[in-house]
């Protein structure tokens, strides 16, 4: 079955109207601009296609990254919660939608299909763009849309739902057999055998994902790991000290200008995301590796935090 079929199929059997790339009419868009090319030479530059095939693309992308980001946001603070706080989560969701008993693994896998799908529909439909009009617009609106944080294939929620699948292994087995068009985490897989640990997840159409766990600045497994705006990943303690903050402070209050010591991008620490699930992840496929950083980390946080509030102390009493 061909990828615009299995599209079809995924949006029909979503049993809520969700945010979709609108294939359809944007390749209505491109076939009549396909069909003036005939009669006129405007291959490159096209105003009345561009006019309504990018706007209309971005917002879709738009509409879907807020779902997405949201629904995945909503899943792990549930999964992650303990205690009275899960228990309030769960009357919340449970006055929200009635009777329906939310079920993680489902919804975990639901939203994975959900923004890989749309994704490659991106792709796919920029790809035919470039292709009628010969031109590169349609990769340079996919660069735009990854530097403002529209890739969902480098969204570190995706990567936050991998690690919660397998977190959830034994109990997902049923339901990944129920991926129906799109089996995406099923073929999760953490690589922690050789040199340098990765997370890799193999999707449909030739496409995987790959996620580097070495840590760019201390060269170890990433520990308490977060992922900036751009997507890089890095120890929470590597990226505060990257962005000359404490850990008290934290990274929200990095200077703006700070920029990502791999791509150097700029404003990236303030949006930085805490890889929860990543974390328990490794912590239980690397106790000891886990145990021995625990303790180092302990002391090096503790002595931040006391220079930190002596600071505060010396500042408020007047001293310098």
């Amino acid at each position: 079955m061909k990828f615009a079929s299995k599209y079809r199929e995924f949006v029909k059997e979503q049993n809520e109207e969700l945010p979709v790339v609108q294939l359809k009419k944007l390749k209505k868009i491109l076939k009549n601009c396909e069909m003036k090319n005939q009669v006129c030479d405007c291959h490159y530059h096209c105003p009345e296609c561009d006019e309504t095939f990018f706007p209309s693309l971005h917002k879709d992308m738009f509409e879907i990254v807020n779902y997405f980001n949201k629904g995945a946001q909503k899943l792990l603070e549930f999964h992650l919660a303990s205690g009275l706080q899960k228990y309030v989560l769960f009357l919340k969701n449970k006055l929200q939608f009635g009777s329906r008993q939310v079920n993680l693994i489902k919804d975990g896998n639901h939203l994975a299909a959900y923004a890989t799908v749309n994704a490659v529909a991106m792709q796919k439909i920029l790809k035919k763009y470039d292709k009628v009009h010969c031109s590169m617009k349609g990769q340079e609106f996919r660069l735009e849309a990854q530097a403002k944080h529209m890739n969902l294939l480098k969204s570190p929620y995706l990567f936050e739902l991998m690690a919660f699948h397998m977190n959830n292994l034994n109990e997902n087995k049923e339901e990944s057999k129920n991926n129906y068009l799109f089996p995406l985490l099923s073929d999760c897989l953490l690589h922690i055998d050789g040199e340098k640990p990765y997370l890799l997840v193999t999707l449909f159409d030739s496409i995987s994902l790959n996620l580097e766990l070495t840590c760019p600045v201390c060269l170890e497994t990433v520990f308490d790991p977060v992922s900036l705006s751009c997507s890089h990943v890095f120890c929470y303690m590597c990226a505060c000290s990257v962005a000359s903050v404490t850990i008290v402070d934290g990274l929200k209050n990095a200077d703006p200008r700070s920029k990502c010591p791999i791509c150097r991008q700029v404003g990236v620490f303030e949006g930085a995301v805490h890889l929860d699930e990543l974390s328990m992840l490794l912590s239980r496929s690397l106790p000891e590796y886990w145990g021995e950083r625990f303790q180092r980390e302990r002391k090096e946080r503790i002595k931040q935090a006391k220079e930190h509030w002596e600071f505060q102390c010396r500042a408020f009493m007047g001293y310098r």
